[in-house]
Order: structure tokens, then C-alpha cells, then sequence
């Protein structure tokens, strides 16, 4: 429904604004208000409740329509007095340089801001990821959408497969998309890391139960060395390859049928998807092609391509558009995928976009090939006490990939040292608990305290931290005995951490962490 609507905007001449289905009334009017909407169309009950809470401060809109009620056929009936000629006329009024749509950012710091995005930005990525991706965007094949379509990379998504001649499902419920795979049989995935780590900690907590807990390590351990001996000259030996065919019947060919059975390629993004991961994943039979964008590029500006990609690192440009890193370490994208500007701020263009370039606000390393390594956000760097500069998603995505990690916040910004909120994952923690002979019905609070919990995640942080030097290295940490979540406030609709927010609430447990020494306000403008 919301592709068919998203299309019927676009043949009237219309401009559509997305806005999450998990939004709150505060953040519906802003996009409303900001946007100068004048209708809107929403699913439910729900929503539309939602919406009435603050419909007086948007006096623009004049019209609502809810599609789990007859208001869309009242709409449909009122186009048969439209003639073919009016819609073809609608339809020519628009062109590639027209606006296509308005994205808010995700709004991890401030007011979210709306990009402009145009037509031609969408068509010219459609045409050269097709040109460029040909083994995935082919005609005939499938993909299962499951990220919300109010973020940019689904929308994206669900434009090239029109392009493309690709069938589209939709499973709007995250806990079931393993059922929606296995029955809709996906050539390809969209997805961002968080998910290849549920699919891996899933598989992994599974066998434990099962009693088969050392097989699937072995079976793991075998599928990354096979994978990095790909990248060799010499290739994985022959008692690699044995050992890799017989754990593909044991275990990868049953990960394989849980996908669907017919999945090949995956495309992540939103985050740097850990290196194990993308090895693990690529020597069971899914390639995983790393993918790099913003809401302000119109999704990505650079992928991995399947026979030219390096685990780890970003993919190169695509066509049309261009990437170097500023003097800072900044990354800089180019082209017509880029935003034409924010929507009424001035202010904020003027400051991200610059002769062409747009500023993306984070740090990495361009290598001669020109593949790209995400150091991380360049307003998030944290800088100790001690002048060290942390990157903490550097610490914070290695951390995550434990089944018992729902979220990792790391805090130290002019701190003697480095430290770690961690939230556990109320989802894989009673799985966890069974294989590891505790109570599967523990509460997150109660979890927060359990010694053989404490221990686990003592043991990833030392595992973290053997990859990274004694000043970035983290000293302490505390369990949050709640979940931090997009309902929580903690997290953004694409689960990026609200730093500020993190920081406010939980101040208390960051004083005790730091004996009691306040959070100053600079502390939390720089974090923000």
C-alpha cells in the first residue's frame, strides 16, 4: 500500500514526506507543521489518534485518509471524474530536477531537518546500481523488505525493484521475518548489521540448546578461515575445503533454508557491519555487500559489488557519484544522489554542503583502491581527559555482536578514562540464560545483577579491548536494568543512539561510574 501510494504521489505531481509509524505526536507535528503538509495518510486507529493530539497546530492539513478503513476507495472514486489526459498532464509537470520527496533525519541531535530530494537523484542511483549490480538487481529476482519504508534505504530499495522488474515483499514485523523468508524465498536482503548479528547469535543460542554448542563454534570458526583464505593467492587449502563442505551439510545449508533457501546477496548499511560477520556470512553462501549512504545522498553513494569487494571496508563510489575525505578526516560525497538542500535552512545547507560537497559528518580512511573504513561520527569523538581521541563506535558495534547485548553507549568525553552503559537484549537473554544454567526467567533488572551475566559481558569488553590500545581500552562498565529503545527515547527509528538523551537520564549511574565527579553541560554538549 505505501509503495502504490508513494508511486500515485509521484504520477499526480505530488511531493510525499515519510514519517515513521512509531513517531510520537511531537515529532508527527514537526514534520507536518515543517513540511507544510496538507494531507495525510495514515493505517490505523492508532495513528490517526496520534494525529488528532495535535492536528490544531497544523492548520495546513485539510484532509486524512486511513487505509484499514474505506477513506483510500472514497479517494479512488473520486478520480473516475479525472481524465487520462489531466493525469498524463499531472505527470509531465514534474521533472528531474523537481523535488521528489522531503526526509527528516533521524534526529539523533536537535530538531530532525527534511532533505530535499530530488527525481533525478533516485533515477540515476536506480540506473547505475542496476548497471553496476547486475547479479542482484535482475529481473525475476525477489527481496523481502523489513526496515521501516520511512528510511531512506528501504524507500530507495523499493524504487530500484520497480526499475528492476523485482519482486517486493513487505513484512512489517520484525519477529516475523524468518516465516516471511522461508515462504517468500528472497534472491536478496536489505538490512543493517543489527540484524546479521540476531540471524548469527540466533543460530548460535539455538545450537547451544540443542546440545551442539561446539559443532556450531567449530562450523564458525572453519567458515572465517575459509572465507579469508579466499583473499589469499594460494586459496583455502584442501583440508579447508573438506572441512568447509562438510559443515555446509551439517550447518550452513540448514542457515541457508531458515533464509529462505535462495538468498545470495545481502546488502547492509546504516553501520559498519563487523568483519567476523561479513566472512562468517560470505563462506556459508551470502555475500554481504557493505553499503554506504545518508538520508542527505538518497541512500547509498557507495557499495560493495559481488566479485569486487573487501570485507571490512566500504564499496567503491557508484557511478555519478564521487568521495574524499577532508583535511579532518571528514568524508565528502558528490553528485546528483546529493540533497538539493535543507528544507527552509538555509543555514544548515550553507554549513553541509560546499562547492558541491556535502559534509557527511564522518570520519574515515580512503584507501588507493577507493574503498572506504567508517572510523565513526564526527560529532560523537570522544576526547579524554588525557587528549585521546575515541571513536566509540569503534567499541560499541563489536560489543553488540554478543547475543546478550541489546545496546552499547560509550561514555568518556573528558573523563580520565573510558567507560560503558550496556542494556541487554530481552529478546536472546532468557535463550542465554538456559544454555548457561541460569534461570531463563530472570527480569532485566534482575539479569543486571546475576554474576555469571556480569561475567559474560566482562568477557566481550576484554575481548573488545585486546583490539584496541590501553588509553581507548574500557576500565568500567554498568548494566542498565531497562531496555534502551526507540519507545524508551533512547534510540532513533533506524536504532542509532540518542547520545544526549542516554547521557541525561542515566546521569546518576555515569556519576557512580566516575565516583560521583558531575557530568558537566560542555561533557554533554560534546557527546551530544
Amino acid at each position: 500500500e505505501w509503495a502504490l501510494i508513494d508511486f500515485a504521489h509521484w504520477f499526480a505531481g505530488a511531493v510525499s514526506d515519510p514519517i515513521y509509524e512509531t513517531s510520537a505526536p511531537a515529532q508527527i507535528e514537526w514534520v507536518l507543521a515543517d513540511s507544510e503538509a496538507v494531507a495525510v495518510i495514515v493505517e490505523t486507529k492508532d495513528h490517526q489518534d496520534r494525529f488528532e493530539k495535535i492536528k490544531s497546530n497544523t492548520p495546513l492539513v485539510k484532509q486524512l485518509w486511513r487505509l484499514d478503513d474505506d477513506s483510500l476507495f472514497k479517494l479512488v472514486g473520486l478520480g473516475k471524474s479525472v481524465t487520462e489526459d489531466q493525469v498524463e498532464k499531472a505527470r509531465t509537470s514534474r521533472g528531474l530536477d523537481d523535488l521528489a520527496t522531503i526526509i527528516y533525519t533521524s534526529g539523533t541531535t536537535g530538531k530532525p531537518k527534511g532533505c530535499e530530494l530530488l527525481h533525478r537523484g533516485f533515477v540515476d542511483l536506480s540506473k547505475n546500481s542496476q548497471l553496476e549490480l547486475p547479479e542482484v538487481v535482475k529481473e525475476g529476482n525477489g527481496t523481502l523488505l523489513f526496515l521501516p519504508l520511512a528510511h531512506v534505504y528501504a524507500r530507495f530499495i523499493s524504487i530500484l525493484c520497480v526499475h528492476g522488474g523485482i519482486r517486493v515483499g513487505h513484512q512489517p514485523d520484525t519477529k516475523n521475518v524468518a516465516a516471511g523468508m522461508q515462504s517468500f524465498k528472497p534472491n536478496f536482503l536489505l538490512a543493517v548489521p543489527r540484524v546479521f548479528e540476531k540471524v548469527y547469535n540466533s543460530a548460535e543460542q539455538k545450537a547451544e540448546a540443542g546440545g551442539k554448542g561446539n559443532v556450531f563454534r567449530k562450523a564458525v570458526q572453519v567458515a572465517i578461515d575459509y572465507s579469508r583464505a579466499l583473499d589469499t593467492k594460494k586459496g583455502p587449502s584442501l583440508g579447508l575445503k573438506l572441512q568447509h563442505k562438510v559443515f555446509d551439510a551439517l550447518v550452513y545449508k540448514k542457515l541457508r533454508a531458515a533464509m529462505g533457501g535462495k538468498v545470495e546477496y545481502a546488502v547492509s548499511g546504516g553501520a559498519p557491519l563487523g568483519e567476523r560477520l561479513g566472512h562468517f556470512f560470505r563462506s556459508i553462501g551470502l555475500v554481504v555487500l557493505e553499503g554506504y549512504g545518508l538520508t542527505e545522498t538518497s541512500a547509498p553513494a557507495m557499495i560493495g559489488r559481488p566479485n569486487d569487494a573487501q570485507i571490512g571496508k566500504v564499496g567503491r563510489v557508484l557511478p555519478g557519484c564521487a568521495v574524499k575525505i577532508a583535511d579532518d578526516g571528514e568524508i565528502l560525497l558528490k553528485g546528483s544522489n546529493v540533497l538539493r538542500g535543507y528544507w527552509k535552512n538555509p543555514e544548515a545547507t550553507k554549513a553541509s554542503i560546499q562547492d558541491g560537497w556535502f559534509r557527511t559528518g564522518d570520519i574515515g580512511e580512503l584507501d588507493e583502491q577507493g574503498f572506504i573504513s567508517i572510523t565513526g561520527r564526527k560529532k560523537e569523538l570522544i576526547v579524554t581527559s588525557g587528549g585521546k581521541n575515541v571513536a566509540p563506535t569503534a567499541l560499541e558495534d563489536p560489543l553488540r555482536a554478543s547475543p546478550i547485548i541489546g545496546q552499547a553507549v560509550v561514555i568518556g568525553d573528558q573523563r580520565q578514562f573510558v567507560s560503558v552503559l550496556i542494556s541487554l537484549d530481552p529478546e536472546m537473554l532468557p535463550v542465554w540464560l538456559g544454555n548457561n544454567g541460569q534461570k531463563a526467567d530472570l527480569t532485566l533488572s534482575q539479569a543486571a545483577k546475576n554474576p555469571v551475566v556480569l561475567a559474560e559481558l566482562q568477557r566481550k569488553i576484554d575481548e573488545v579491548n585486546a583490539t584496541v590500545s590501553n588509553a581507548e581500552a574500557i576500565k568500567k562498565f554498568a548494566v542498565i536494568e531497562s531496555e534502551l529503545s526507540e519507545e524508551s527515547g533512547h534510540l532513533t527509528p533506524s536504532l542509532k543512539i540518542k547520545r544526549e538523551a542516554v547521557t541525561r537520564d542515566f546521569a546518576p549511574v555515569i556519576d557512580e561510574i566516575y565516583g560521583g565527579a558531575p557530568t558537566t553541560s560542555e561533557t554533554l554538549k560534546t557527546q551530544d
